[in-house]
């Protein structure tokens, strides 16, 4: 089995796909994997702009033709008339992971009263490959950073998890690589009988 985790990001945003200014979220997902993956991976990303079709289009490729055991994308999730990717991730997923949105909006509303506007989901998608999880992340490199690692004080206290913490047992069960990351970053957790023992 190959132990290689591709990750698919997708950065939704009419303006930077059209180059009125510069993408922010795909350069800070790749440095914060680049961090906080001691694992094998890659990256796959897309720049589109903010159209269901397209999100559609791009989700079923980074899935079913490229093979991504994870896809994130960033922005689009709230509640103007051109935010389509919950509904875009909505209509080519097979299974909704409802815990997913629920804690991304916990996390945030430790920053800003705003988070209950988010219309973030997680789901997964099934595929010839096998199955992918797609999850909605929020558009700025900040906000990125506290969803996936969680809140601490001002002692480096894990005050909420971060959402990463859950996903590397997630991309286990259905049938993904092992993740495993740098524990000062965050902590993956998994249930005593899944954890491999280190090679000697």
């Amino acid at each position: 089995m190959n132990e290689e985790l591709i990750i698919g990001l997708v950065s939704i945003s009419d303006r930077a796909s059209s180059g009125v200014y510069e993408d922010k979220g795909i350069p800070a997902l790749r440095e914060w994997f680049a961090a906080a993956l001691t694992s094998p991976w890659r990256m796959e990303t897309r720049l589109i702009p903010d159209e269901q079709a397209a999100i559609e289009k791009a989700l079923i490729e980074l899935c079913d033709i490229v093979g991504c055991h994870l896809v994130l994308t960033t922005g689009g999730t709230g509640p103007a008339l051109r935010d389509g990717t919950p509904e875009a991730t909505l209509a080519v997923a097979h299974k909704v992971m409802p815990g997913f949105g629920e804690e991304m909006r916990r996390i945030s509303l430790h920053f800003v009263p705003t988070a209950i506007l988010s219309r973030q989901v997680g789901a997964l998608r099934q595929h010839a490959r096998g199955s992918s999880l797609i999850l909605n992340l929020p558009g700025q490199p900040k906000s990125i950073r506290e969803t996936l690692e969680g809140v601490k004080d001002s002692q480096g206290n894990s005050l909420v998890t971060g959402i990463f913490a859950a996903v590397p047992y997630c991309i286990d069960l259905i049938g993904g690589p092992y993740i495993e990351t740098d524990e000062k970053i965050i902590k993956v957790f998994r249930p005593k009988s899944a954890i491999r023992k280190p090679a000697e």
